[in-house]
Parts: structure tokens; C-alpha cells; sequence
């Protein structure tokens, strides 16, 4: 009997649930699946059993994109040369309240 030729293995989904009380959908976890029909019933099965979810997303791992963590300076920083994005930057009337 010959070897078997390596099988493709299923792509990597990312799964997100939405809670009964909640707005956001929050990750909860990574599963394997065939497509995506088989990537939201099996999310339901793994991360839902107890009816806590009303949402599920599945998303391929491959399909998101990310900045890297590498990056986040420059990425994330508050732009400090652009002085109208300063508060100071402003006169803010006396009449106006709560500023």
C-alpha cells in the first residue's frame, strides 16, 4: 500500500460572539473549518453552548489585516506636530459650558 499524498488542511477562522447583554462582538477564540458555513456551526457548537451568544462571526485568519506591533509608534502616534489637534490650540468662549 502506497503513502497517502499530504491532505490540505482546513484554514484557520477567527471567532467572534455576541453576548445577549453585550453590543460588541468580542473574540473568543480559533477553529479550523472546510468553508464558512462550517466555520459559523461549529463556532455555534464550541462557544455558544450554553445560548449565551446572538451573533457569531467567522472570519478567516488569512483574510485580516493588522498592523504590526512592531509599528504602533508611529502608528499610534498623536500626530504632536499638528498643533490644531491640541486643545490649547483653541480659544474657547466663556459662555460655553463644560469645556
Amino acid at each position: 500500500m502506497g503513502q497517502q499524498p499530504p491532505q490540505p488542511e482546513w484554514p484557520l477562522y477567527e471567532i467572534f460572539v455576541r453576548g445577549k447583554r453585550g453590543l460588541n462582538h468580542v473574540h473568543v477564540g480559533s477553529l479550523h473549518a472546510a468553508d464558512d458555513e462550517m466555520a459559523v456551526r461549529h463556532a455555534r457548537d464550541v462557544y455558544t453552548r450554553r445560548n449565551e451568544g446572538v451573533s457569531i462571526w467567522a472570519v478567516r485568519a488569512d483574510l485580516i489585516v493588522a498592523s504590526s506591533p512592531d509599528e504602533k509608534d508611529p502608528l499610534f502616534d498623536p500626530a504632536g506636530d499638528k498643533v490644531y489637534r491640541h486643545p490649547t490650540f483653541y480659544d474657547i468662549p466663556d459662555n460655553v459650558p463644560h469645556m
